[in-house]
């Protein structure tokens, strides 16, 4: 029997899907249909009729079908469009604090794009009063309803230490028959405003959301495929439809998760920055030792308590049309030969040579700046960035984005003769203004992550990586490369997506015992969302400035058999990895060394020594963590290494940390830590005080055999 993936991405436009091979990764099939609006089901049906095409066409076995999971768009263009229900607060509070929650759950209309808004109006209990709290709670919820509330929302302050209240409201709107969410069931945070806010717009969702996820749960149900449909969210995992229809904004902006997820999951990128280009616009993301950065998401310029990896989008792109004004080449998008309804010039037969530069508005608010060429017989096509990558000879062969470069060049020519250029001239001049607006998003997260400019490596996904990606990566003078499958690579993201559960709590000075609590807690919200408990790996993080501690759980949704089918690297192969993310050529790198090894990672140690004016040396460590499948899982400069048995996992880190930690005058600063035995990584790197990271190391080694290798590094 096969055991079979499959991911399905339903967009505005198209729904695709993928079957992926669960244990060789290897791309089974790729099947596209148009999604279905207009269907009695909506979206659901495009959903079963992909879902049926792709097993049929494959011969694929309901029972060989392990995983099963879709993206989708709908709650992210339900807040765009305005297609939500309003919130009705219910707010509660007593003594001192009754007048300030009062405020602070009193949100007033969100705007969600322009003249569009959430509304929401607010009742408030005093719960410090005689009245009986339970009539309070139905005579609001009645004028809430009144008012024009779909969904009720309660909210107190400290909901999150005592459920009591916020409980007694959801359980009285739900027996009226009206959906309710509440503060603590989105966040453990302190912050009643933003935790508020957060529900409203967690609980505007419900209603559309829980409609979707019944449906499509049905239609997958019809297809007898007994493993849950999985559904993809904000921040790169997914999770039940159960959960969906308590926490639907945690779908928000998964489409821009999607793809990151493939290039981390399907591709192992380990270091780097992914960019995925489609027609319009790119998204842009960082990773760092195979984790995607992550930032609190905004709606409406305010802040929610809403995780979701940090992807910024700039609007360049394959399709972005070139933009002149008075002679000259003035930009590069936002808009798309899509938006003004044209061809591509480089995916269309070749113009005339009376092809001549016509200026267009493609939306009716637009100005005429917008390049396009006809000829003679009226044909019409847009000049576009695909068009000046394939003029200027950088998209490489066989790509999805390699076009007619002889009808790009004809196209390109007209619109050099209107500014006094030669085609490539034009196109190149159109491609440095392209690479200066997505460089300086890039640069921008290499800054704010700290991201080495040796660690850069550009990744490209998405129909148009072919067209960016190259011309990019040369003109920074940084490796680049296209992600396998790159087309498709958000629908695989999908499909190999991992259960991804995160826990936040209001902890100032977290104690071992806190630490272990909350990784517990976030560990039993994985399984609850379909994570086998023997696939979960778990960080813990404390954020001392904000007194915030965060773990994430991350969990396959079936234990995987072992891959006997890639072959392993041998020690020559992997020295040879290490030395090129190194670069040995350059000065300064003096050996590279091979230090420990236990059959699953290999530690390299690259020692780096330079002189400052003649007299003092400065020497550097740069320590790679490579696997066996040749992924580097760790790239830092190094502070100190020690390895032993897991039975002296404790001495080992006092000594480690001992011979590590840096001392001023307010006290030390401890290293980030990672530990590895097994086959595990054991991130350390976000807790702050040597009782967290034993309590953390002896959870995890507790069970294991005292004999084992271990090995710890203190990296910066």
């Amino acid at each position: 029997m096969r055991r079979v993936r499959i991911g399905i991405d339903v967009g505005g436009t198209f729904t695709d899907a993928v079957a992926i091979d669960d244990a060789t990764h290897e791309l089974i099939a790729v099947e596209k249909i148009p999604t279905t609006h207009d269907a009695a089901e909506g979206v659901a049906a495009s959903i079963i009729e992909i879902i049926e095409s792709i097993m049929r066409k494959n011969d694929i076995a309901p029972d060989d079908v392990v995983f099963i999971a879709h993206g989708t768009t709908q709650a992210t263009n339900a807040l765009l469009e305005g297609d939500v229900a309003a919130a009705g607060i219910v707010g509660m509070g007593h003594g001192l604090f009754a007048g300030r929650a009062h405020a602070d759950t009193t949100i007033g209309d969100i705007e969600l794009a322009p003249h569009k808004f959430l509304r929401t109006y607010t009742e408030f209990i005093d719960t410090g009063g005689t009245a009986d709290i339970r009539e309070s709670i139905r005579r609001a919820i009645d004028a809430l309803r009144r008012r024009g509330a779909a969904v009720i929302i309660a909210s107190e302050p400290f909901g999150v230490d005592d459920e009591t209240h916020e409980a007694m409201v959801m359980d009285a709107a739900r027996a009226m028959g009206v959906p309710a969410t509440c503060g603590h069931d989105v966040s453990h945070l302190y912050g009643l405003a933003v935790r508020t806010r957060t529900a409203v717009v967690n609980g505007s969702l419900i209603p559309k959301m829980m409609e979707t996820a019944d449906m499509t749960s049905s239609c997958v149900k019809r297809s007898g495929i007994s493993s849950p449909l999985m559904i993809m969210r904000c921040d790169g995992g997914v999770m039940t439809t159960d959960e969906v229809r308590r926490r639907p904004m945690l779908t928000m902006l998964s489409g821009l998760a999607a793809g990151v997820a493939g290039a981390l999951m399907y591709e192992r990128l380990s270091n780097g920055i992914f960019m995925e280009s489609g027609g319009t616009s790119t998204d842009i993301s960082c990773v760092r030792d195979g984790r995607v950065m992550v930032r609190y998401a905004e709606l409406g310029g305010r802040k929610l308590y809403l995780r979701s990896l940090d992807v910024r989008t700039v609007g360049i792109a394959g399709g972005s049309m070139i933009r002149v004004e008075h002679g000259k080449i003035t930009g590069v998008g936002p808009r798309s030969a899509h938006i003004a309804g044209l061809s591509y010039e480089t995916f269309s037969q070749p113009l005339d040579v009376s092809a001549s530069l016509k200026l267009v508005a493609p939306c009716a608010d637009d100005e005429a700046v917008y390049a396009a060429v006809e000829d003679a017989s009226g044909r019409r096509v847009a000049l576009t960035l695909a068009g000046a990558a394939n003029v200027l000879g950088t998209v490489p062969d066989g790509d999805y984005a390699a076009g007619d470069a002889r009808a790009a060049r004809v196209a390109w020519q007209a619109l050099g003769d209107a500014v006094s250029m030669t085609a490539e001239a034009a196109a190149q001049a159109a491609m440095d203004m392209a690479v200066a607006k997505l460089r300086a998003v890039v640069d921008a997260l290499a800054r704010d992550y700290e991201l080495a400019p040796e660690m850069v490596t550009l990744a490209g996904g998405g129909g148009s990586a072919g067209v960016v990606t190259p011309y990019m990566g040369e003109s920074m003078g940084v490796p680049w490369r296209i992600v396998k499958h790159a087309p498709v690579i958000s629908t695989i993201g999908v499909a190999m997506a991992m259960v991804r559960e995160s826990v936040e709590r209001t902890v100032a000075n977290p104690t071992g015992d806190d630490v272990k609590r909350i990784r517990r807690e976030a560990e039993a919200r994985a399984m609850a969302s379909g994570a086998a408990e023997g696939t979960i790996e778990t960080t813990v993080e404390v954020d001392t400035k904000a007194n915030i501690l965060r773990a994430v759980a991350m969990g396959a949704t079936e234990l995987r058999r072992v891959n006997g089918v890639r072959r392993e690297l041998s020690d020559e192969e992997l020295m040879r990895i290490a030395k090129a993310s190194m670069n040995v050529s350059r000065d300064g790198v003096k050996r590279v060394d091979k230090i420990w090894s236990n059959g699953m990672y290999t530690i390299f140690d690259g020692v780096v020594e330079k002189r400052h004016f003649t007299i003092f040396k400065e020497r550097r460590h740069m320590i790679r963590v490579i696997d066996k499948d040749g992924v580097i899982r760790l790239q830092r400069d190094g502070l100190g290494v020690t390895f032993g048995a897991i039975g002296e996992a404790e001495e080992l880190l006092d000594v480690l940390l001992t011979e590590t930690t840096i001392y001023g005058t307010v006290g030390g600063t401890l290293p980030s830590v990672f530990a590895y035995f097994a086959e595990r990584q054991v991130d350390l790197s976000g807790l702050s005080t040597r009782e967290q990271m034993n309590e953390v190391l002896a959870m995890e080694t507790d069970t294991r055999d005292a004999s084992l290798p271990i090995a710890m590094i203190a990296v910066k």
